[in-house]
């Protein structure tokens, strides 16, 4: 025992210079949120009643390979669009995204035919090409009435670089010219599906003098030849395809030649401006027209690691339990920077997973809270909520807050940078939230006339394709952009604000009756929470210390077993909290293996020991927090976290230095204790009714053994050669006997006396 309180003494000293000496900083008083100035909701109220019926629109994903279910789910999708247009008596617009893949003929085939069929007279069927797309799946994109392609997209190749057979060719040109597509001809088609098939750009001029008009054709060598011999008076002639080339279009050459697309667009927050689409109705709908299920998340308080992990299982959950639409309630000031990241892009790559996402801001979504809200497909906010200020920001030694480095924020600008171009809205103004100098333009494309919100040096790239215009006022120098509802529809990266839940549903198009279903909280959430508590911490480690003290002193096992309980509820309720991992339960464990070698094998208090608790500290320290300033938003935290880490473990261990001291002097004669533990030899004679004694008549009255030619009698002395705990090995007269310390464990060199000789048992006592 006396080892083992100068242990805990020395490991508790440790602890206390360790907090002593450091010199951290608290996160001081965070500021009041910023008095919210009355906003003048009447101006949105009339632009909002001032707005024309929003169009009949459908957005469908297509991928391959093409089947009887994406035959079904377009055409019902689309003879159900076509039943509202008429309502309506507007055009419906069915916009089908085309994905890169490979389709069978056949199935490809019945989709294409229902699309160029007159049952969609209401409707005008659009093909988006955002990535290249070869194969059958072109023919998709031939059927509708307009092509919109990505500039950098491809389209064409049919046969993959062979010939289609004629068959096949015959149906795709009888496609092509029932579709009335005026981008579209039969010699681009037969280009499409031929590499030995050559394509011409002819001008030809008709009339004379003031009546002279010039009209521009796609045609074959052939039928160039044809006009010629017609006597028409050919003025030009552009090479499209030469032969032996594939058949294949991007959409700038298409563009700039003027055949095959209508328009480019590089998002389909581009579709929606150049449409006049609600960007809303430009995701897929997983429950084409059914009623949603709905789950609804809430997030609110400061944005941690165990409210990222807690996050993640109800995402995970309402999906598995069969959601498709889920509504994220954000209500939160920030919090750490990475958990925000993490849950943005979490949030954002559930549209694979065939998921609606929507943010609904009832009051306000700050910092982290914000980049929550930006990986979302949609973004409602009341009028006078708010949104924006994503600077990070940390604390220096002088105590001054600062912004972090350009390095730190420009990884911070691509993530926002990456949320912006995979939910349509406009990257500048996601970006001017983190960055306090970045500057936006309201610009206009000088071909479309679309309107738009770019960076000084995002114009300068563009070539004049987009004209700036006046700057955004919350962009100004050295301040975070942050906006109400009304303004961050204005600046295209929310919807049109919303008063209430109610008003929630009817934009989304949910009945009314559908009440939103909270995830709820399972019991293990619960218990994560309640163990992360400061004071549930707290007693985790008095009660984990205390059972090892209490095996130590017992070795029965049994507390041994209760204090790796502790220790383990502690590391699992930080594992599902975010702040551990594998690292610190190995760091614990090592120290655990050190500071037991330290006592039972290796002799002395030295480097083991040390090591060990040093690892031991450590392990929990790192389990207790996510380090690093740049990875929150709230300055100081980190000091603040472990600062409060050191303080309850030296508050722990000095309570159980307290408790040791007190069991140590009452346990040995209390009656459930000393029935465990067994009393050293020599002491069975001591009085004490509820003690476990042994018989003396089991003991021979032999004073005297012979042992390898040493007769060993009682008086004896010799020297410890092995640590006695309390059985050890003794040299005596040259000769190596096995004893048993008749007390207190007896360090090795230390001069030692028989005491007792009981059959083979040999009983020593140090020598005093």
């Amino acid at each position: 025992m006396k080892k083992i309180n100068q242990m805990l003494l020395a490991f508790i000293l440790g602890l206390l210079v360790l907090n002593g000496n450091s010199h951290l900083q608290a996160d001081p008083a965070q500021p009041e949120p910023e008095q919210k100035q009355p906003q003048d909701t009447k101006k949105a109220k009339k632009a909002e009643q001032d707005e024309p019926p929003s169009k009949p629109a459908l957005f469908i994903t297509i991928d391959s390979p093409v089947g009887e279910v994406t035959y079904g789910r377009v055409t019902n999708a689309a003879l159900s669009l076509q039943n509202e247009a008429a309502q309506s008596n507007q055009t419906g617009y069915l916009i089908l995204k085309i994905s890169p893949g490979s389709s069978p003929f056949h199935q490809v085939q019945g989709l294409a035919k229902f699309l160029a069929s007159s049952k969609l007279s209401n409707l005008k069927t659009i093909a988006w090409i955002p990535e290249t797309v070869i194969g059958n799946n072109v023919m998709l994109a031939l059927a509708c009435n307009e092509i919109v392609m990505h500039p950098d997209a491809e389209l064409g190749d049919i046969g993959y670089g062979k010939a289609v057979d004629r068959d096949e060719r015959e149906f795709i040109l009888s496609m092509v010219e029932k579709r009335h597509n005026t981008k579209l001809s039969r010699a681009l088609a037969l280009g499409m599906m031929d590499p030995q098939q050559a394509v011409l750009k002819i001008k030809i001029q008709q009339g004379e003098g003031d009546n002279k008009q010039v009209e521009s054709r796609i045609v074959t060598p052939e039928e160039l030849k044809r006009l010629q011999d017609n006597m028409a008076v050919i003025v030009d002639v552009e090479t499209i395809k030469e032969v032996g080339s594939l058949g294949a279009l991007s959409g700038s050459k298409a563009r700039a030649l003027d055949v095959l697309v209508q328009q480019l667009a590089h998002t389909r927050g581009d579709l929606a401006e150049l449409y006049g689409i609600p960007r809303e109705k430009l995701r897929d709908d997983p429950t084409m027209g059914e009623a949603p299920k709905i789950m609804l998340i809430k997030v609110d308080g400061m944005i941690e690691p165990i409210l990222e992990t807690f996050i993640e299982r109800q995402i995970n959950r309402a999906i598995h339990s069969g959601a498709n639409m889920l509504v994220f309630e954000i209500d939160s000031g920030g919090g750490y920077l990475l958990s925000g990241t993490n849950l943005a892009n979490m949030i954002a790559d559930l549209d694979s997973r065939h998921v609606r996402t929507v943010a609904y801001i009832p009051d306000h979504a700050m910092s982290s809270a914000a980049i929550i809200a930006l990986g979302c497909d949609e973004i409602f906010l009341k009028p006078d909520a708010q949104i924006g200020d994503a600077g990070p920001i940390e604390m220096k030694e002088d105590g001054q807050f600062e912004h972090v480095p350009e390095k730190i924020l420009s990884t911070l600008r691509v993530t926002l940078k990456d949320l912006a171009e995979k939910k349509g809205r406009p990257a500048a103004v996601c970006e001017a939230m983190s960055d306090k100098d970045l500057e936006i333009f309201e610009v206009t494309n000088s071909k479309t006339g679309q309107l738009w919100y770019m960076s000084a040096d995002e114009i300068h790239q563009s070539d004049g394709e987009w004209i700036k215009g006046p700057a955004v006022p919350e962009s100004r120098k050295a301040n975070l952009l942050t906006v109400n509802g009304v303004r961050a529809h204005d600046l295209k990266i929310a919807e049109p604000p919303v008063r209430d839940v109610d008003e929630l549903k009817q934009r989304l198009g949910i009945p009314a009756d559908v009440n939103f279903k909270a995830v709820g909280r399972t019991w293990v959430d619960t218990l994560v929470y309640v163990l992360n508590s400061p004071l549930i911490t707290f007693l985790l480690f008095i009660v984990g210390a205390l059972f090892i003290y209490l095996e130590l002193y017992t070795l029965t096992g049994l507390f041994g077993i209760m204090s790796a309980v502790c220790f383990g509820l502690f590391f699992w309720s930080r594992f599902l909290g975010g702040t551990a991992g594998v690292l610190e339960v190995v760091l614990f464990s090592m120290g655990l293996i050190c500071i037991l070698l330290e006592i039972f094998v290796i002799p002395g208090f030295g480097i083991f020991g040390i090591s060990g608790g040093l690892l031991v500290i450590s392990s929990i320290i790192l389990a207790s927090q996510t380090f690093g300033d740049f990875n929150t938003l709230r300055p100081g935290s980190d000091f603040t976290t472990m600062t409060n880490t050191i303080g309850t473990m030296s508050a722990s261990l000095i309570t159980v230095i307290v408790l040791a001291i007190i069991l140590n002097r009452f346990l040995p004669e209390s009656r459930l204790m000393s029935s465990i533990v067994l009393a050293p030899p020599g002491e069975y004679q001591r009085a004490g009714a509820h003690e476990i004694q042994l018989d003396p008549e089991l003991f021979e009255k032999s004073s005297t053994l012979q042992l390898k030619g040493l007769k060993l009698a009682v008086g004896m002395k010799g020297v410890v050669r092995s640590v006695l705990r309390p059985a050890g090995r003794v040299e005596i007269e040259g000769v190596w006997v096995d004893v048993i310390s008749e007390g207190p464990y007896i360090q090795t060199g230390t001069e030692v006396i028989v005491s007792k000789i009981s059959g083979n048992e040999v009983i020593v006592r140090e020598l005093t």
